[in-house]
């Protein structure tokens, strides 16, 4: 993990003194309408990162890196209100942040190229630190407490009338399996979850993943390289699944077509791409929001 780590490290200050040109709230308004208000619910801060955070031998502050309680709220043109609100909750990895991964991952194009009538959520993780601590989503109700507060800013902000919540699906790459999995586990809303991405990011927690996937309908995709660090922990829940006799699809990416996403429920795809060219190179968010059950904004 440690190449990846130095990797993503890299891209992560290039993409983040890109970005930084236009602000966040104004890049994609011919997109959309971005809002980037606070939570208290969000991930951060945490009492468990009062201290800040260690990683080989440097220490990450509480104050630069664990006290952006910021979360991302994107609306995509032609969202329609309807009974129930579908969402979108996308987790970025280590050393990144909220601006730095919508622009290096075109996550806000790809996510309104998929043409579903949903809203896009990005809550502010361990900001630009090497850590995969998920602060107050990992704690029970986690999930619940923060969609409850983006629900309730849509309604006073009238793009929304009600707050009855949809089908949720989870997304995130490298070290957001930790946060994935703990909103799996007791995040208050595993009955609305829908679908998990994992983009690269089977590094452990896995009895949670295999307790939803045994427990619920959802659908699981899990994306994954021969150096990103995920290959073993991938093999070994296939080889799991083989033994339980719990049926799943397996392919390369470059034989992977649409049908394959839209007739199957566990999906493991090997790809030859590395490690943070999962999410974006071959458009794979959209091309998996596309074939999720969320309704199509032209509907």
């Amino acid at each position: 993990m440690l190449k990846c780590f130095i990797i993503t490290l890299v891209l992560a200050i290039i993409f983040s003194e890109l970005s930084v040109s236009q602000p966040l709230t104004e890049r994609y308004n011919h997109l959309g309408d971005m809002f980037i208000p606070q939570f208290s619910s969000a991930p951060f801060p945490d009492s468990k990162r009062i201290n800040g955070h260690v990683y080989n031998d440097k220490i990450y502050s509480a104050e630069e890196h664990y006290s952006d309680n910021s979360v991302a709220i994107f609306i995509p043109k032609g969202f329609r209100p309807t009974e129930k609100t579908n969402i979108v909750v996308y987790f970025h990895g280590w050393n990144n942040n909220i601006d730095s991964a919508c622009a290096q991952f075109n996550l806000i194009e790809q996510f309104c190229e998929s043409d579903k009538n949903a809203i896009f959520v990005f809550p502010e993780g361990p900001k630009n630190s090497p850590d995969s601590y998920g602060g107050k989503l990992e704690v029970k109700n986690g999930l619940n407490n923060l969609i409850n507060d983006v629900i309730k800013f849509l309604i006073d902000k009238g793009n929304i009338t009600n707050n009855k919540i949809g089908n949720v699906i989870l997304a995130g790459h490298s070290g957001a399996y930790r946060v994935i999995s703990f909103c799996l586990m007791h995040g208050g809303l595993t009955n609305n979850i829908s679908d998990v991405f994992l983009f690269d990011a089977l590094y452990g927690q896995t009895e949670k993943f295999v307790h939803w996937i045994e427990s619920f309908d959802g659908r699981f995709i899990n994306i994954y390289t021969d150096q990103g660090g995920t290959i073993n922990e991938t093999e070994s829940l296939m080889a799991d699944l083989d033994t339980w006799e719990i049926p799943y699809f397996k392919t390369e990416e470059l034989q992977l077509i649409n049908k394959d996403l839209n007739n199957n429920r566990l999906i493991f795809i090997h790809t030859d791409l590395n490690h943070n060219a999962v999410i974006s190179t071959r458009n794979q968010f959209r091309d998996f929001l596309q074939t999720s059950k969320l309704p199509l904004i032209k509907n």
